[in-house]
């Protein structure tokens, strides 16, 4: 009686690698802690998983990281610990299509 031996199976992760801004945003969580001693209430720009720009003003932070490293994925955000305030989008329900008969 022959036993048939069958290929290991392929363990390749089916997952595609993290993009460059997930690793920034991911880089900006990991120094978040320290980030908040030195840069609280201020937005800053991660690139190459370093902080390479800091201001009050996110639109003025990001545009001076733009024209220091040009257009790629460069993550801004606010240093702070409190929680993100909730959004509220209006939206309307629409008005009734009866007939008259």
């Amino acid at each position: 009686m022959a036993t048939d031996i069958m290929p290991p199976p392929n363990l390749t992760p089916l997952l595609e690698p993290p993009t460059k801004l997930a690793r920034e945003r991911s880089a900006f969580r990991r120094l978040l802690p320290a980030l908040l001693d030195q840069y609280r209430n201020q937005y800053v720009a991660i690139h190459d998983e370093k902080v390479v720009g800091t201001g009050p003003d996110l639109l003025s932070v990001a545009l001076a990281a733009y024209d220091r490293f040009g257009y790629q994925p460069i993550y801004v955000d606010l240093v702070t610990d409190e929680l993100p305030r909730p959004v509220r989008i209006p939206h309307f329900k629409p008005l009734s299509t009866r007939t008259a008969s």
